[in-house]
């Protein structure tokens, strides 16, 4: 087995199960994570490495995408209802 791995080029190389599992602690870290998240998506040499941060990225946006709109939701039913309870 590691024969073959030997004769894949590296950029097509297969990441470990214990590499996942790091570049997801990696990535979890609040800044500096980000940062190797987006150096990975943009301009990683093994193609697994730059698909996978690039998915990564891709949960990260809609994660903001759904957290701004549940705020935007809160915010205007907050709003909403001190207009309401004003009327009364």
């Amino acid at each position: 087995m590691a024969n073959n791995l030997e004769r894949i080029p590296e950029e097509y190389r297969p990441i470990s199960m214990w590499g996942y599992f790091g570049y997801e602690i990696l990535f979890a870290i609040p800044v500096i994570g980000w940062i190797c998240l987006i150096v990975f998506a943009l301009t990683a040499e093994n193609l697994n490495l730059r698909n996978y941060a690039r998915s990564k990225f891709c949960v990260m946006i809609i994660y903001i995408v759904l957290f701004g709109l549940a705020w935007f939701f809160a915010v205007t039913m907050g709003v909403l209802d001190s207009l309401t309870s004003a009327v009364r």
